[in-house]
């Protein structure tokens, strides 16, 4: 791939990588501040991290806890 075509396919991609830091990001600070979760919190960590835009969606939906 050359940089014409990158530059073609960058707002594109753009949109995508902010949105997966910032659910990302969202993820790791609500994991931190809450006292418990369903499962241990460092493999939710780990889900967020490194499953891309499904981690923090399926941490929010599923992994939290409500007291």
């Amino acid at each position: 791939m050359d940089t014409e075509q990158l530059l073609r396919l960058l707002p594109l991609i753009a949109p995508l990588v902010v949105i997966q830091l910032g659910l990302m990001l969202a993820g790791l600070l609500d994991l931190r501040r809450r006292e418990r979760t369903r499962g241990p919190k460092w493999l939710w960590a780990l889900i967020v991290v490194f499953f891309g835009i499904l981690g923090p969606v399926i941490y929010f939906l599923v992994g939290r806890e409500e007291a």
